[in-house]
C-alpha cells in the first residue's frame, strides 16, 4: 500500500513537485525509520542507517492521477530487513529532497537482503501511487 506524505500532497497542488519533469528516486529502508506521514518532509529525517540502498526512477509517466515509472533493480543489497520503499524528489541534497510516498505493504515486503539483487516491480494497474 502506498501512502503520500502530507507535504508532498501540498507540493503537488502548488506545483512545487512535477512528476513529469522533476528527478525522483526510491529508497530501501529498514524499520529503524518510523515514518510520520503528517510531519516528515525531507529525506534527511530518515536515520542514515535506515537507508539500505537508493536508486533513480526512470521512464516517468502519469495517467489518470497515477504515477508510473520503470521497474527498479538493485544489483546487490545487504543489511537489515527492508520494510519500506520511500519515493522522493531528488534535489541532490537529502536536506532539501522532499519525501513523496511510503510503501509498506507490497508483494515481497519485507525483503531480507543477503548481498543479492533486489527487484522492484511497480503495480502495473495502480502505478506507484495515486493522487
Amino acid at each position: 500500500m502506498s501512502r503520500l506524505y502530507s507535504t508532498a500532497r501540498q507540493s503537488f497542488l502548488t506545483g512545487a513537485i512535477n512528476w513529469n519533469t522533476d528527478t525522483f528516486g526510491v529508497l530501501l529502508c529498514t524499520n529503524t525509520y518510523v515514518p510520520s506521514l503528517n510531519t516528515d518532509q525531507f529525506v534527511s529525517i530518515i536515520p542514515s542507517g535506515a537507508i539500505t540502498a537508493r536508486a533513480a526512477l526512470s521512464s516517468l509517466s502519469s495517467t489518470a492521477g497515477q504515477a508510473h515509472a520503470a521497474n527498479v533493480n538493485f544489483a546487490s543489497v545487504s543489511g537489515s530487513a527492508i520494510v519500506f520503499l520511500i519515493v522522493y524528489k531528488n534535489t541532490g541534497s537529502d536536506a532539501t529532497s522532499p519525501l513523496i510516498c511510503m510503501i509498506d505493504a507490497a508483494s515481497g515486503l519485507p525483503v531480507f537482503p543477503s548481498g543479492t539483487p533486489v527487484a522492484i516491480a511497480w503495480d502495473s494497474t495502480n502505478g506507484i501511487f495515486i493522487l
